[in-house]
């Protein structure tokens, strides 16, 4: 007789929870949460929507949702911070992969196929890819092609692309939950900057953090000017109280922008003192101040003419207001929060 071979089982995907915080978002949350429920991946999965105390119909919204679709279900968050969200969906994951989205992402259908695919090739802690700004106003574009170029938020990879391998940090994450759990979860003083925080904390306790360009999340970029800078001031706070914090783990490049800022400042003092002294007959030496904001003057607009060819002349225009908006919040929060003022401010501001 033939020699049979029992049949090989193929071993059950692993389930995945996706954690979202939401706050006062209900212009992106249900296209997030869609992109969610389209994803390919055949293992079980649910949506868990932490909730934070929100006024602008956003409570409703993900009550629909969650009506509609049994995957969902929504958790309450009543510090209604980003860290104390991802901690409550976190805590109430039934499933060993956590993926945690942004209701301004957009996931590619593959995402967590390819996410927990990387995961268990890798045996990686947390996978993450490219964070694939795009716009859809001119002023959008025009914040989405600052985000994707190394003059504008510094040329991470997860920013600008890069080769597969290990990384510091990677845009929002997949994360094996015994790992999260394994370093006590996100710090929930950290009100930005947590990722970076958490995924120090995962590779000095012997995880990897891998960065694939397989994976990229759409993200839409905010709206208006007041906005991109109320975000990038608030950045810029937590990331210079974490380079206070953490000193030895942060790269040259979280130090430019508010090196810039110190600079142009002083030299625009020194140029105003200049003119007093012109104007009081003294010679005007201190007139060479101004020499810092024109050459930064310069910088945006070769900039410009380096990534703005081609997107549009409204795009283009907007790129020259929309740099240095990003270059001087997130460089003046830097410096404060570098300072220790980053609790005074928060607790002020609500960031």
């Amino acid at each position: 007789m033939p020699e049979q071979h029992p049949e090989a089982t193929q071993e059950p995907l692993l389930g995945v929870s996706y954690v979202m915080p939401v706050l006062n978002d209900a212009t992106h949350v249900r296209a997030a949460v869609e992109s969610i429920l389209a994803q390919d991946y055949a293992g079980p999965v649910e949506v868990l929507i932490a909730l934070g105390p929100s006024i602008d119909g956003t409570s409703e919204l993900v009550a629909d949702l969650a009506a509609r679709d049994t995957r969902v279900r929504v958790l309450d968050n009543e510090v209604g911070s980003t860290p104390a969200g991802l901690n409550i969906g976190i805590t109430a994951a039934r499933f060993p992969v956590v993926v945690r989205v942004d209701s301004h992402s957009m996931l590619p259908t593959d995402y967590a196929r390819i996410a927990v695919e990387e995961l268990e090739r890798t045996g990686a802690d947390n996978v993450g890819g490219i964070m694939d700004a795009q716009g859809e106003t001119p002023f959008e574009r025009a914040v989405a092609l600052a985000y994707t170029t190394k003059v504008g938020l510094g040329g991470s990879a997860f920013h600008v692309g890069g080769s597969a391998g290990p990384a510091d940090t990677v845009y929002l994450g997949v994360f094996r939950r015994s790992a999260l759990l394994r370093v006590g979860l996100f710090d929930e003083s950290i009100k930005r900057g947590q990722d970076w925080e958490l995924n120090r904390r995962l590779r000095e306790t012997g995880g990897v953090v891998w960065f694939t360009p397989r994976l990229g999340v759409t993200y839409r970029p905010r709206s208006s000017l007041d906005r991109l800078a109320r975000q990038m001031f608030s950045t810029g706070l937590w990331r210079g109280e974490l380079a206070r914090r953490f000193p030895s783990a942060n790269g040259i490049r979280y130090f430019v922008p508010p090196v810039m800022v110190i600079g142009v400042a002083l030299g625009l003092l020194a140029g105003i003192a200049g003119l007093v002294q012109a104007a009081i007959g003294a010679p005007p030496w201190l007139l060479l101040g101004f020499a810092a904001p024109i050459v930064y003057l310069l910088f945006v607009v070769a900039a410009m003419l380096a990534y703005g060819r081609g997107r549009g002349a409204s795009t283009a225009v907007w790129f020259l207001v929309v740099l240095p908006c990003i270059h001087v919040a997130w460089g003046a929060g830097f410096v404060l929060g570098y300072l220790s003022l980053t609790s005074n401010i928060a607790r002020h501001t609500g960031r």
